[in-house]
């Protein structure tokens, strides 16, 4: 661990729901995190649950990744060695109706974050991807050989194009990278302290149900229950959050420890399979005791039917896998749920 112990980590879009918890991570990892987060999709608060997490205050700078002078002032100002790049509009929907947005702040934040680092000379890279860039695949589970198709969405198509971006740098500079392609992150950290935190409605599934669960909502609508699935409900690979955060921690642990001067590679990062919407709504149910009001609707344009990742290249080149279960990232996310009913 010599070579990273204490590593200064620049975290962007560090304050929001995956970016929150990999800084427990990588501070548990023996990395010092510094978090740069303009908060248009995350919470302040979420800054008092890392203190009382950690035992003291998190480094964080207000201020946006798409702006090179900021950025680089971060680097001047606590010797950044290494990046772990969240900062991304990631909303489907919302991508559809505002691509110029996506396209700016997906893209321009990347290539700015990029710049500095060659100028800084700094190499070490790991970039928040997604499942989305296998769009509807033909087999399940994926793995990273499975064939990229055409994105459904401006969303997905700016993590195909930031893909394509980190290739390329990586084939011509001095750089070591790494795209995590995402499943579908769930849970809170276990202490509920810090969690989710949906700006307005939620996007993802798991944030509906707890809020329903606390009356918060009247109900949920289960998008469609005629597809080609056992109970006919969308099936999913849910990854803990925590999980999803050890990946990174993982994941630049081995760049750093790599001798080559430059390399790219990517790794699916999920649990390994898959989980109807009836059977996370079940397992929310039953181990947590509480009750969720739900309907069946019509399907929602643009939902595929299955698709989980084949995580074993993780498992053999990163030493990492998932070791959290569904169960548990359900228990955490309603305690996560109630901290916020209290609070």
């Amino acid at each position: 661990m010599s070579l990273t112990d204490k590593m200064r980590v620049l975290v962007t879009g560090g304050a929001g729901f995956i970016g929150s918890h990999t800084v427990i991570a990588l501070e548990e990892g023996g990395f010092n995190p510094v978090i740069l987060d303009n908060f248009s999709n995350s919470n302040k608060s979420v800054l008092n649950g890392l203190k009382s997490i950690l035992g003291h205050e998190v480094v964080c700078v207000e201020g946006d990744s798409t702006n090179k002078e900021t950025v680089r002032n971060v680097f001047d100002q606590y010797a950044i060695e290494g990046v772990i790049h969240f900062a991304a509009s990631k909303a489907v929907g919302e991508s559809m109706q505002e691509p110029l947005m996506y396209y700016r702040n997906n893209l321009g934040s990347l290539l700015t974050v990029l710049e500095v680092m060659e100028e800084k000379k700094v190499g070490l890279l790991i970039f928040s991807s997604s499942c989305t860039v296998y769009g509807e695949p033909e087999n399940t589970p994926v793995t990273e050989n499975t064939p990229i198709k055409p994105a459904a969405s401006v969303y997905g198509n700016t993590k195909q194009i930031c893909e394509e971006i980190l290739h390329d740098v990586a084939a011509a500079k001095p750089f070591k990278i790494i795209s995590l392609r995402y499943f579908n992150p769930v849970g809170a950290h276990t202490s509920g302290l810090i969690g989710e935190f949906p700006i307005g409605v939620p996007n993802n599934l798991v944030p509906f149900v707890t809020q329903t669960a606390a009356g918060l909502r009247e109900k949920i609508t289960v998008f469609g229950n005629d597809y080609p699935t056992p109970d006919g409900t969308c099936i999913r690979d849910y990854i803990h959050v925590m999980d999803l955060a050890e990946a990174h921690t993982a994941a630049l642990s081995y760049i750093a420890g790599l001798r080559t001067s430059s390399f790219y590679d990517v790794f699916n990062v999920g649990a390994g399979r898959g989980n109807s919407v009836l059977e996370l709504l079940n397992t929310f149910e039953k181990v947590n005791n509480q009750p969720v009001n739900y309907q069946i609707g019509a399907r929602r344009e643009g939902d595929i039917s299955s698709i989980w990742g084949n995580v074993e290249k993780a498992k053999q080149v990163l030493g990492w896998e998932a070791k959290r279960n569904l169960a548990t990232a359900l228990k955490d996310a309603w305690r996560w749920q109630q901290h916020l009913s209290e609070s």
